[in-house]
C-alpha cells in the first residue's frame, strides 16, 4: 500500500468537485484591492468570504506601523520567545491586551490555532476531563487530543445536556475544563454562556471561551461575548485569534496570573517561532482602532442585518440569528458548488463550505460582511442571490 493510498476516497470527492470549472478548494485570489473588493480570474467580486469583521487590513496606520517595525525590527524573529527572546514588542502588546481585558496577564502566540494548541492540549493533560461543544472548531479538537484528556462532547449550545454529564461527573466536576466558542463559525450562532455560567457555578469547573469569531465583534467594548453576557468574571480563559477583526495573523489567551505558567509549560509556545515584528505592529494598531472606533463594530452589525433579511426575503434559508456569518442552507452538494460557481460570474465571492467542515452534514455558502463593506454592495450581494435564486 503506497504512502497516500489511504486518502483516495478522499481525492476522488475532491477531484469530483473540481473538474470542469473554478476549483473550490483553495481559490486564488489573484488580486486584492481593498478590503471588500478583489479579483479572481478576469472577474471583479466583492469579497464576502474573509471574516474581515471590521475591514481593517487596509488600515492606514496598521499598514505604516507594520511597515515602520519591518524595516527597523527586520522580517522575522526567526526563532521562539523561549530560545531568542521576546521583541518588546511582543510584551507590549500582550500588556495591552492584558489591559484591553482587564485582566493580569496575556500571552501572544504565532496564530490562533496555535493558541488554542498551546493552551488546551497543556491543560487537557492525561487524567483531567474536558467538556467541549460538539461543534467547536478543529483546532480545539486537535488540542485535546494532543493533551490526552478524557474528552466528553455536549450537545451543540445545549445547557442541559452539558448539566447532566457535569452531574454525572460527580467530585470531578470540580476540575473539569468547558470549553465553547463566542460566534461558531459556520452557522454564525452564539454560545449561550450566562446559563453556562449558572452550570458551572453549581456544578464546578473552569470555563474557557474562544472568542476568534466575536472578538472585536460583539460587547460594548468589542470584547466578544463575555462581555455581551456580562459574564466576563465568571470566564477563566478566553482565547481569540489576530486573524479576524486584528486583520493580521497570529492568536493570544487572557486570564489569571495563574496562566503564565504556560510559557513555561506548553510545547506548542515553547517550540513555535514567534510573530514577525510587523505583524505584531499592526495588531496594536488594529487593537487601539477597536478601542477607540466604536462606530465599526455599529457599521458592522448594519451591514449584518442589511444582508441577513435581504437574502431571507429572496427565499434563501439562513442561520439561526443575525451575525456577520451569514449562511446559506444549500440542498445538496452539486447545488452548493453550481451555486458558487455561478455568484463569482456575477462578481460575488463567498466561502462554499462542504461536509465535514459544515456541521450535521451540511452545504453552506457562507458569506461573512465587515465594517468596510457599502450598502451598495451588500444590495449587490442580495441582488446577484436573488437572481440566480429566479
Amino acid at each position: 500500500m503506497g504512502l497516500y493510498d489511504k486518502f483516495s476516497r478522499l481525492k476522488n470527492q475532491r477531484q469530483y468537485f473540481s473538474h470542469s470549472g473554478l476549483n473550490p478548494f483553495g481559490t486564488c485570489i489573484d488580486e486584492v484591492y481593498s478590503a471588500t473588493e478583489g479579483r479572481i480570474g478576469d472577474r471583479r467580486v466583492i469579497l464576502a468570504g474573509t471574516n474581515n469583521y471590521l475591514g481593517l487590513t487596509f488600515d492606514p496606520q496598521a499598514i505604516a506601523d507594520g511597515q515602520m517595525a519591518m524595516a527597523q525590527q527586520g522580517t522575522g524573529t526567526t526563532g521562539s520567545r523561549m530560545a531568542n527572546g521576546s521583541y518588546g514588542s511582543h510584551l507590549a502588546l500582550e500588556q495591552e491586551l492584558a489591559a484591553f481585558f482587564g485582566r493580569p496577564s496575556a500571552i501572544v502566540f504565532s496564530t490562533g490555532y496555535t493558541a488554542n494548541l498551546a493552551v488546551i492540549s497543556t491543560l487537557a493533560c492525561p487524567g483531567a476531563v474536558v467538556l467541549i461543544d460538539a461543534d467547536s472548531h478543529a483546532s480545539i479538537y486537535d488540542a485535546c487530543a494532543l493533551g490526552g484528556a478524557e474528552i466528553i462532547r455536549f450537545r451543540h449550545n445545549d445547557v442541559a445536556d452539558l448539566d447532566r454529564r457535569l452531574q454525572r461527573l460527580g467530585e470531578r466536576a470540580a476540575e473539569a475544563l468547558i470549553i465553547v466558542e463566542g460566534i461558531y463559525s459556520m452557522l454564525g450562532d452564539v454560545a449561550p454562556l450566562a446559563e453556562i455560567v449558572a452550570v458551572k457555578k453549581q456544578r464546578g469547573g473552569y470555563l474557557l471561551v474562544d472568542e476568534a469569531h466575536s472578538f472585536g465583534v460583539t460587547g460594548p467594548n468589542g470584547r466578544g461575548l463575555a462581555e455581551e453576557a456580562g459574564v466576563e468574571q465568571d470566564v477563566d480563559i478566553i482565547l481569540g485569534t489576530f486573524s479576524k477583526s486584528l486583520a493580521a495573523i497570529g492568536g493570544f489567551a487572557t486570564g489569571s496570573k495563574e496562566m503564565e505558567v504556560l510559557r513555561y509549560s506548553s510545547r506548542p509556545y515553547i517550540f513555535t517561532a514567534s510573530p514577525s515584528p510587523a505583524s505584531i505592529a499592526s495588531v496594536r494598531a488594529s487593537l487601539r482602532t477597536i478601542a477607540g472606533c466604536p462606530a465599526l463594530r455599529n457599521k458592522l452589525w448594519d451591514n449584518a442585518r442589511r444582508l441577513y433579511h435581504g437574502l431571507s426575503l429572496a427565499g434563501y434559508q439562513s442561520g439561526p440569528r443575525i451575525s456577520p456569518v451569514v449562511p446559506v442552507m444549500i440542498a445538496s452538494q452539486e447545488e452548493g458548488l453550481r451555486l458558487w460557481r455561478d455568484l463569482i460570474d456575477h462578481g460575488v465571492y463567498v466561502n462554499l463550505v462542504l461536509p465535514p467542515a459544515a456541521p450535521a452534514g451540511m452545504t453552506l455558502l457562507r458569506c461573512s460582511v465587515n465594517a468596510a463593506h457599502s450598502e451598495q454592495q451588500i444590495d449587490k450581494i442580495i441582488q446577484v442571490f436573488t437572481r440566480l435564486k429566479q
